[in-house]
């Protein structure tokens, strides 16, 4: 059985940090481009970053360009999304994901979400 198990959200003022975790279960992980994405009430699910399996290359949404760094561990079978300089407009529910060619619109897995928020 699959599962994507995030961690690390909270409250934070604007200007802060925060490190977002997700482990993962019942697939190859090594194998597997994980991501995450955001969503606000009433808008899409947007693209964050992701980071692909085969050679690490990292992607990134341009509004978190420069403040967001997300990295991979497969030893723990877990990818971070250390997140610094957060504005009130990062608030959101963020979505781990996975998928075994890249993160696009539907990846293969979906994590149960973890919410970020954060205050001006």
């Amino acid at each position: 059985q699959v599962q994507l198990i995030e961690s690390g959200g909270g409250s934070v003022q604007a200007g802060g940090s925060l490190r977002l975790s997700c482990v993962a279960s019942g697939f190859t992980f090594s194998s597997y481009a994980m991501g995450w994405s955001r969503q606000t009430p009433g808008k899409e699910r947007e693209f964050v970053a992701s980071i692909s399996w085969m050679d690490d290359n990292t992607y990134y949404a341009d509004s978190v360009k420069g403040r967001f760094t997300i990295s991979r561990d497969n030893a723990k079978n877990t990818v971070y999304l250390q997140m610094n300089s957060l504005k009130p407009e990062d608030t959101a529910v963020y979505y781990c994901a996975a998928d075994p060619a890249a993160i696009g619109i539907n990846p293969d897995y979906w994590g149960q979400g973890t919410q970020v928020t954060v205050s001006s």
